[in-house]
Parts: C-alpha cells; structure tokens; sequence
C-alpha cells in the first residue's frame, strides 16, 4: 500500500519559518525528505537555519523576502520554480504582534494604536494572502497544490489583550474556508487548503508575557495553564504529527478546515 504520509521530494515553501516555531517546522520537513524553501526578511538568521540542515545532508533554500511585498514574491516565485520545477506546499506561517494592539491590564479599547493594529493586521492577513496569490498561481498551472496556514487560539476565542492579533487571525480562518472553496470549485481537487491553529506555546514574541525572568510563570501564564487541561504550554514539536498530516497524501480529501492543537484550552469550561 501507498505510504500515505510520505513527503519526500515535496517542494515545501515556508514563509516565516526562522522563528522559534517556523525553524522548528523547516527542520522537520527537511529531515522526512522535503525540499523546504524557507522565506524570511533577515539574511543572517535564514542562512544560518540553512546551513544547520545542509550540514546533516537534507535538502533547503533560503530566500530573503517580505510578505507583505507581492513583487518581491513574484521573484521568489520564479526562483524557486527555476531550482525545483514546481511548488507543492505552502506553509503560510509568518506572522506576529506588537504592543501598540494589545490592550495592557490598565488601558480599554479606547487605548488601542491604530497604526499597531494596522500594521499587525497586514502582517498576518495580509501576510497570509499575498503568499498565497502568487505561490497559489503555480499550484494551479500544476493542478495540484497544498496551502496550509498558520492560524491561531486567538482566532477561536476572542482572547484578553491580543485584540489586533486575534482579529487579524480569525480574519485568516476565514480565509481557509473561503479559499478552500473558490480554488477546489474554479481550479479541481488537485487544491485544498487547510488551517492549523496552535495554543500557547511560549515564544521570543510571549516569552515576557508568559513567563517571569526566573522561569516561573506571570499571572497571564498561570491563567492560561488553569484553563489547559494539560496543565501546560506546547513544546514545537508537537505541532509537527498535524502539519505533516495535512501536507501529506494522508490528508487528501481534508479541505477547509481548521485543525486545533493546543492542549484542550479551547474547549475548556467551569
């Protein structure tokens, strides 16, 4: 029987994927095989992700770019079809937040920076659809074709704070589910997209957030941990078994949907 989970040789773009998470997925996918194509504004930080899976003899590209610059795109688009022929998988994960769209503990709604909330809105949507634009047109010469993207808890429950981030990662659940129609519809089933939305996982962006300079956790991380039936954050890795899945053949005939990982926070009640 066909190995179903079998990603060798997959052509996998990936933008976003020298944060904590991103590198994390790169290097997995590179390990089973795939050649991963990792897309990032920093140079220095790309190359040397790069250089750690060449030197154990997989298979990875850096390309400097923006997402939120569509030629720039465009160019990266070429490149990549130019080196290995095609595009098999995007990985939508570049994203992230900033102080001015969050709601501190003593500020209200009416304290928000609307140019924050702006600016974190275009780098998670629109960060999210330009990508998909242009790799998408490759997909559809080819008739077949896998996007995944990087949603959030903050896109299923309206969260405390992340007001700009939240709104801007339900804004790209959304997205899915109506791309997931329009290019399965127009374009053969040889397209889906699906989403993946992680819980909390402590990274450089919430690392302050969720914990104390000794370790320990703030009031925001003991929150979050009463409220986690796991009694826990993530670790990166346990993104990895669901986006292999939906990159993989074993998730053929998933389109749409939005898959939860996050320890049981999001269906937990008192």
């Amino acid at each position: 029987m066909k190995d179903l989970f079998n990603i060798k040789n997959k052509v996998v773009v990936i933008t976003g994927g020298t944060g904590v998470l991103g590198s994390c997925m790169v290097e997995y996918l590179a390990e089973q095989g795939a050649k991963v194509v990792v897309l990032a504004r920093n140079k220095a930080t790309g190359d040397k992700l790069i250089h750690g899976i060449l030197a154990k003899g997989f298979e990875a590209l850096f390309l400097q770019s923006d997402v939120n610059d569509k030629e720039l795109l465009e160019q990266n688009s070429k490149d990549i079809v130019a080196k290995y022929g095609r595009i098999d998988v995007l990985i939508n994960g570049a994203g992230g937040n900033m102080p001015g769209a969050t709601i501190g503990p003593d500020n209200s709604i009416f304290d928000l920076d609307v140019d924050a909330f702006k600016k974190v809105v275009d780098l998670n949507l629109f960060g999210t659809v330009l990508p998909t634009l242009v790799f998408a047109k490759v997909m559809i010469k080819q008739k077949q074709g896998n996007i995944i993207n990087i949603s959030s808890e903050s896109a299923l429950r309206p969260l405390t704070r992340v007001v700009g981030y939240g709104a801007a990662k339900a804004a790209v659940t959304n997205f899915t589910k109506y791309l997931a129609i329009e290019l399965a519809t127009k374009y053969g089933e040889g397209l889906r997209v699906n989403a993946m939305a992680p819980g909390f996982f402590i990274s450089e962006q919430n690392r302050s957030l969720l914990t104390n300079p000794d370790g320990t956790y703030t009031d925001r991380g003991n929150t979050i941990i009463a409220h986690t039936p796991f009694k826990r954050f993530g670790e990166p890795e346990e993104l990895l078994g669901t986006l292999h899945w939906l990159a993989s053949d074993a998730s053929k005939f998933v389109n749409g949907t939005v898959t939860v990982v996050d320890g049981g926070f999001d269906v937990f009640c008192i």
